[in-house]
C-alpha cells in the first residue's frame, strides 16, 4: 500500500521528507508525514503534518490562477486582451493574457540559469525575449509566461502579488500557513531545499527568477503545508461550496484546452504521455505540480484530492519524483477501487 511506500521512499533515501494528504468524497484517507531535512543551522529536523514546504510551481495555480480568475470576474482582467494592454514594455502585440495562463505564448520554458548570489533584472529579460513560435497556436510550459501574469496582476490591482493573494485568496479560503516571504521565526518550521555553497537553503524561495524579483512572482515563490493545499483543492473541486470565486469560473479552469492543458491547470484528457497522476486517474482529473517536488491532483469522478508535498532536491536537482509521483498516485487511486497492488 501506499503508506509503506512512502516509508520505503524515505529508507532507500529516494525522498528526504514528505507529506501525503489524501481524500476522497471529503473524508481523509491518509495524513502522513515522513523524513527528515537539515535545516541551515546544519541540525537534523523531522518533518511533520504542519512543515512548511517550498511549493514551487504550484504557485502559478494556488495564487496566479485564482488571483487571474478574481479579477476576471470583476472585469478587470481580459484574457482576450493582449499582454500589451497591461504591461506596455512587452514587445509583441499578438499575445494574449489567456496564452500566457495556458502557456501557447510562444515564449521559451525559462532564462539562461544565473546562480542564486547572482544579480539580474528578470523582467527586463523577459521584454527582450524572443517568442520560440507564433502565439496561440502549440503549447510550451512556461514560467515566464505566469511571471508576466503576476505582473499583470500587480498592475491591475496597484498592489504586490503576495499582498493581494493574502487579502483576497488565501485568507478567504482559510489557508492560514500559505503565503510569500516567509516571517521571521517560520523559517524554522519550513522543508530545506537544496544545498548552496555550505548551507541548505531553509525558508527562501527555491527558485532563482523568484528570488531575483524579491521573493514573489507569479511563476514560484509560494510557502504552504499539505494541508492548506488539500484546502485549496477541495475549492477547485467543489467551487459552489466557496464564495471567493464565481464556480463558473473555476470549472471553466479545469477544462481541457490542448495538450493535456487548461487555464493554469495540467487537465488528463487520456491522450499523450501521462500525468504525473498516473495513468489510471479519470480523464478529467486535473492537477500541477512543482520542481522542489510538490504536487496536487484532483478528480472530480472519484472526488479524491491527492496533495503531496517533499522537499526532494535535499539531495540535489537529480530526483527520480517523475516516477514517484506516477506510483504513489497509482496506488492511492487503486486503494479508492478497492483493488490491491
Amino acid at each position: 500500500m501506499y503508506n509503506n511506500y512512502m516509508d520505503s521512499l524515505i529508507e532507500n533515501k529516494e525522498l528526504p521528507g514528505a507529506v501525503l494528504y489524501a481524500s476522497k468524497k471529503k473524508q481523509p484517507l491518509c495524513y502522513k508525514a515522513v523524513g527528515s531535512f537539515i535545516g541551515g543551522d546544519a541540525n537534523h529536523y523531522p518533518v511533520t503534518e504542519n512543515t512548511l514546504f517550498d511549493v514551487a510551481s504550484l504557485t502559478k495555480v494556488v495564487a496566479t490562477l485564482p488571483a487571474s480568475l478574481l479579477l476576471w470576474s470583476k472585469g478587470d482582467l481580459q484574457l482576450e486582451k493582449p499582454v500589451q494592454h497591461y504591461l506596455a514594455e512587452f514587445q509583441y502585440e499578438k499575445v494574449k493574457v489567456e496564452d500566457l495562463l495556458t502557456h501557447r505564448s510562444g515564449l521559451p520554458p525559462d532564462l539562461p540559469y544565473v546562480a542564486r548570489d547572482g544579480k539580474r533584472d528578470v523582467m527586463k529579460l523577459i521584454y527582450q525575449t524572443k517568442l520560440q513560435h507564433e502565439p496561440g497556436i502549440s503549447v510550451v510550459y512556461s514560467d515566464l509566461g505566469m511571471i508576466l501574469v503576476g505582473k499583470i496582476i500587480e498592475k491591475i490591482a496597484d498592489q504586490p502579488l503576495d499582498i493581494f493573494t493574502k487579502e483576497h485568496i488565501f485568507t478567504p479560503w482559510g489557508l492560514t500557513n500559505t503565503g510569500y516571504k516567509l516571517p521571521s521565526g517560520v523559517e524554522a518550521l519550513t522543508a530545506s531545499t537544496e544545498k548552496f555553497g555550505t548551507r541548505y537553503i531553509q525558508g527562501e524561495v527555491h527558485d532563482e527568477k523568484a528570488l531575483h524579483l524579491g521573493g514573489v512572482s507569479g511563476s514560484a515563490g509560494l510557502f504552504s503545508t499539505a494541508k492548506d493545499i488539500a484546502k485549496f483543492a477541495k475549492h477547485f473541486l467543489y467551487p459552489e461550496e466557496q464564495d471567493v470565486l464565481p464556480p463558473e469560473l473555476m470549472q471553466l479552469a479545469t477544462r481541457h484546452k490542448q495538450n493535456n492543458r487548461g487555464l493554469g491547470f495540467e487537465v488528463w484528457n487520456g491522450e499523450g504521455e501521462g500525468l504525473s497522476c498516473g495513468p489510471s486517474w479519470s480523464i478529467g482529473s486535473f492537477g500541477h505540480t512543482g520542481f522542489t517536488g510538490t504536487s496536487v491532483w484532483i478528480d472530480p469522478q472519484e472526488e479524491l484530492i491527492v496533495a503531496f508535498l517533499t522537499n526532494a532536491v535535499h539531495y540535489g536537482r537529480s530526483t527520480n519524483i517523475r516516477t514517484i509521483r506516477k506510483t504513489l498516485h497509482s496506488m492511492i487511486y487503486s486503494s479508492v477501487q478497492g483493488e490491491t497492488l
